[in-house]
């Protein structure tokens, strides 16, 4: 028996000394992320099989130390699962901008999409609609977003940073930038091959509609209808709304409101969970009922954080950084992996169920978001994984002794330190 509380001593000891051991070393791989590039660029030049005696864009090569200079645990060839929102084209409008990201950009992204958007106070996403649902994300300012539901009963609310909203395919909207200084956004949709080129646009349509049909349809004079635009507008500059309740009475007219809520309030929903290292908001249908299309998680991990070893099994993951800079890796099956470094206005891809995980490597909160082509959200965790197998097989497979496989998480982590 005192040798049993022994060694029940001798683990937990062993236990918060690995737990302080490993918070202070990813502390200080966060602190000195400028110092590793340093590092990087140093054992470069003193390993001819590593030096590049051909100058590069050394900018770009500082923002990539893990592609210039790969971890040796790196193997094999793995396509590349990032993208630059930063390198993106640019459609510039009087009242904003937007930039995608599609499977054309990213080749390895079949399943999601994604819209950078900004809108200028009063600035217009002119009235459309989609083929493919649309999920969007609230970076900064205000904004106004309205559509009508299947029913045909009107929807018109104000959303602000970290908002969700929600359209489903064919349900017809529009967003406009509130004062003080309009809003920017991110839109997914469950399509890599979507483009905001291929929409059904107010405009465009009635442009290629005869003056006369229109005339009829609306049962106004022709002439009241040849003064419409002839082409699409997509963007445009407008009069800033007045006050919210106005609009929602005048939109709701005979039918009234819709009693579907297409925007969340994200963080007016308590963290799913929270740990010494970060937390995790997950929203998906069992949160925000009409998302039934795309889920996801609003994930933020701390300076020397880790969102722990895990896989997705039901849906590849597509993810945009908001803020900090973090680096991933990802195994792939055949033995190969591949790491990649990323910071804000970056996208990032994951193919379903190859592990991976995605490290804080600055000096401030690292931001992401993950999103997933379903109706749920599910990960598997490495650590949830071996502790719930025999440990004399876990053992057998890796090597490692009791002390240490006592010394395992016992449950699913999401974000380390916990």
């Amino acid at each position: 028996m005192a040798d049993e509380l022994e060694k029940e001593r001798w683990t937990r000891r062993g236990f918060l000394g690995a737990s302080s051991a490993a918070l202070a070393a990813g502390m200080m791989t966060a602190n000195n992320a400028a110092a590793q590039i340093q590092d990087s660029a140093q054992k470069t030049q003193g390993d001819p099989r590593r030096s590049e005696p051909v100058q590069k864009n050394p900018a770009l090569d500082a923002q990539n130390a893990d592609s210039v200079n790969p971890p040796p645990t790196d193997a094999g060839g793995v396509p590349t699962f990032k993208y630059p929102f930063s390198i993106a084209h640019k459609r510039v409008h009087e009242g904003g901008w937007s930039r995608e990201v599609t499977v054309r950009e990213l080749a390895v992204s079949k399943s999601l999409a994604g819209v950078n958007m900004r809108l200028t106070a009063g600035g217009v996403r002119e009235l459309h609609w989609h083929t493919a649902a649309e999920w969007a994300y609230m970076l900064y300012g205000t904004t106004r977003i309205t559509c009508i539901d299947a029913d045909g009963k009107s929807f018109v609310g104000d959303t602000k940073e970290g908002d969700l909203w929600y359209f489903p395919p064919g349900i017809p909207h529009s967003i406009q930038g509130l004062a003080p200084d309009g809003g920017e956004f991110l839109l997914v949709f469950d399509d890599g091959n979507f483009s905001e080129y291929e929409t059904v646009l107010l405009s465009d349509w009635m442009a290629h509609t005869p003056r006369d049909v229109v005339s009829k349809n609306f049962v106004v004079p022709q002439a009241a209808v040849e003064k419409m635009p002839h082409k699409e507008l997509f963007i445009f500059q407008a009069e800033i709304p007045g006050p919210l309740a106005e609009d929602q009475r005048r939109a709701a007219g005979a039918l009234g409101p819709s009693p579907i809520d297409f925007a969340f309030r994200t963080m007016q929903m308590p963290p799913t969970k929270r740990t010494k290292g970060g937390e995790v908001r997950v929203i998906d249908s069992n949160t925000f009922k009409i998302s039934q299309n795309i889920a996801a998680a609003v994930v933020t991990v701390k300076p020397g954080g880790l969102r722990e070893l895990h896989w997705h099994p039901n849906a590849d993951e597509w993810q945009f950084y908001i803020s900090g800079k973090a680096r991933m890796t990802v195994f792939a099956t055949g033995g190969r992996a591949r790491t990649m470094d990323f910071e804000a206005g970056d996208v990032g891809y994951v193919l379903k169920t190859l592990p991976h995980y995605i490290e804080n490597t600055g000096n401030t909160d690292l931001k992401f978001l993950e999103m997933f082509k379903s109706s749920y959200y599910q990960d598997l965790s490495l650590s949830e994984w071996l502790s719930h197998t025999p440990p004399e097989l876990v053992a057998a497979h890796l090597n490692l002794d009791k002390t240490t496989l006592d010394m395992l998480p016992r449950t699913k982590a999401v974000i380390l330190p916990e």
